[in-house]
């Protein structure tokens, strides 16, 4: 199992509890399940899905976030196979997201699209790349290198776009280019980051005929 700061290299045994901040206690968790995630959020996960990236918010409020990678082959079983500490919006989470609220949307979202400023590390899915995803000057050095690599999350935006497609189908005031990045060690607007090192590693392994999907939210949002 991958450090905060580190790729992950193999799989794990199936989903067994453990006392991890994304884990119930509970003997019997169901490995036909991604834990810690109730029934209204697991229905909207397509039964095609075999890749569910699980985004842990601390709590409501917080900024600080544990991201699980959660994959299954033929069967019900789904194992972990990557997990990472990261942020989300500065403010925590909201399940009535708004543009400039500082908080990230819970929800269950496709991930469809793949960009940055590097170049393709050998993704899956389409891939855009170029200056236009270099921050700018006035955001500081922390952030020098936050759109190195960036995955969309498909909240208010078309899919089959670049992640810096700037159409809003719901409105601009539902927000929008909310995006997987590279983590610069603290909250954002309503991305959410993990270390270079794990995007490299979700480019790698998200695969488009696996349909996969983000699952996020704060933790007891998610077990509603």
């Amino acid at each position: 199992m991958p450090s905060s700061d580190e790729g992950f290299t193999g799989r794990t045994s199936p989903y067994r509890a453990d006392p991890s901040p994304t884990a119930t206690s509970d003997s019997t968790a169901d490995p036909g399940r991604v834990p810690g995630v109730g029934d209204r959020l697991y229905r909207l996960v397509p039964d095609a899905s075999s890749q569910v990236l699980a985004v842990y918010g601390d709590d409501e409020d917080s900024p600080e976030s544990t991201l699980v990678l959660f994959e299954k082959d033929d069967g019900d079983t789904w194992y972990e196979a990557g997990r990472w500490r990261g942020h989300n919006g500065r403010k925590g989470w909201t399940t009535d997201h708004h543009e400039d609220d500082l908080r990230t949307p819970v929800g269950v979202f496709t991930l469809s699209d793949a960009g940055g400023v590097l170049d393709d590390p050998g993704t899956r899915l389409p891939y855009d790349q170029g200056k236009s995803y270099e921050v700018p000057q006035n955001w500081g050095e922390a952030h020098r290198h936050d759109f190195d690599y960036v995955i969309a999350i498909d909240y208010n935006r078309l899919r089959g776009t670049p992640p810096n497609d700037p159409t809003r189908p719901e409105g601009a005031e539902r927000g929008g280019g909310i995006w997987l990045h590279v983590d610069h060690g603290d909250g954002t607007s309503a991305c959410v980051t993990l270390p270079e090192s794990g995007m490299e590693y979700l480019l790698r392994t998200l695969d488009p005929d696996r349909h996969p999907v983000v699952v996020m939210g704060d933790r007891e949002a998610l077990k509603a």
